[in-house]
């Protein structure tokens, strides 16, 4: 594994209440977490993947898993794809990860945060590496899809300026049938 140089920036903070809610949420969090960029077959990914397929299944049922295996690891991979983790020093604590989805779009899949460091702006720090990620290798436009059942994932994604290809309404209300939710965002 080898760990990406610099930091995350992160997209403009919209108000100030927001400010205030980040700044109380990232008090909380420590100060030495570290983003790596290593591939899905690297051994510190396989919590990530273990409860994603968790999170998956709790959600969605069975056909979850055929979710988590319909790509093969070596499309989260250099030189088209990539896998990132935010490692504290007991594990990792945020992922994503990316594949090419045509010749100028990448897709974002495994967008992960561990249950208990969730609403802390981790999630917003991964969606940033990777969009700085992705152009770094010369994709122009981000293609990502999340389910129905994950409100809080649609959500930030709208934050973060990705376009719903979807009825907006679904963003406020959860249909009780599955529903894949595609995103856009020109880079």
């Amino acid at each position: 594994m080898s760990s990406q140089p610099g930091g995350a920036s992160e997209p403009p903070v919209a108000s100030v209440t927001s400010v205030t809610s980040v700044a109380a949420e990232r008090a909380a969090e420590p100060t030495d977490l570290r983003l790596c960029w290593t591939t899905q077959d690297d051994p510190a990914a396989a919590p990530v993947l273990a409860d994603l397929a968790r999170h998956y299944t709790r959600l969605y049922g069975e056909g979850a898993q055929r979710e988590m295996a319909r790509y093969a690891p070596r499309e989260f991979a250099a030189p088209d794809g990539g896998f990132l983790l935010l490692l504290a020093d007991d594990g990792p604590v945020a992922a994503g990860a990316f594949r090419r989805h045509d010749a100028t779009t990448a897709e974002f899949k495994r967008m992960w945060t561990r249950a208990d460091r969730r609403r802390r702006g981790l999630a917003r720090r991964v969606l940033a590496e990777l969009e700085a990620g992705v152009r770094a290798r010369g994709y122009t436009s981000v293609h990502l899809t999340t389910g129905s059942r994950q409100q809080d994932a649609a959500q930030l994604y709208v934050a973060a300026g990705y376009t719903p290809r979807f009825d907006r309404a679904l963003l406020t209300t959860a249909p009780a049938d599955f529903r894949e939710l595609p995103f856009s965002k020109v880079l």
